[in-house]
């Protein structure tokens, strides 16, 4: 009998990974990503990013439902913004909220961080997750070739912390 997906996954932690997350965080953005691959003709690029060194870098935050790793997002410090790297949820729990909280989080961690504006890029043939930044507060900024991709970069403005997202403890 298959498992069935909860609708929502109550009270989901997000914390800071650590070097016993990199199987999963591996494991979760190849399901994540591997969809992509035929439309965009390549590997996408997360799915080649070495996230031990990530975590190690201190950079890579993870959410967890029922004490398992479900969704990742990796959050990388510039001079004037924070970039939102990659974020990724098991592709059996979309729809379940875990995405939604990781972004809602990223605004807030780079609202802690003292940055005014988040960052992120997308592939210029994944037109839904531009669809999805634009309907959240994402506005583009341009379009070009970076490492061989084309990418798709968008922004985001921040005027406040959201009450409804705990921050976890720093690292």
């Amino acid at each position: 009998m298959p498992i069935r997906k909860p609708d929502t996954i109550s009270d989901p932690n997000i914390r800071p990974a650590s070097a016993g997350d990199v199987a999963a965080i591996t494991q979760i953005v190849d399901d994540a990503y591997r969809h992509y691959i035929p439309r965009m003709g390549r590997t996408p690029a997360p799915m080649l990013d070495d996230y031990a060194a990530r975590v190690s870098e201190d950079v890579v935050w993870v959410i967890e439902g029922g004490n398992t790793v479900r969704g990742v997002s990796v959050l990388l410090p510039k001079p004037d913004h924070l970039l939102l790297e990659n974020i990724a949820v098991d592709p059996a729990y979309h729809g379940t909220g875990l995405g939604r909280r990781l972004l809602v989080f990223a605004e807030a961690e780079a609202m802690r961080q003292g940055y005014r504006e988040l960052r992120l890029y997308t592939h210029e043939t994944m037109i839904e997750n531009q669809r999805l930044y634009a309907k959240i507060g994402y506005e583009e900024t341009g379009r070009r070739t970076e490492v061989g991709f084309e990418r798709v970069f968008l922004r985001k403005r921040l005027r406040g912390i959201s009450t409804n997202v705990l921050l976890p403890l720093q690292k």
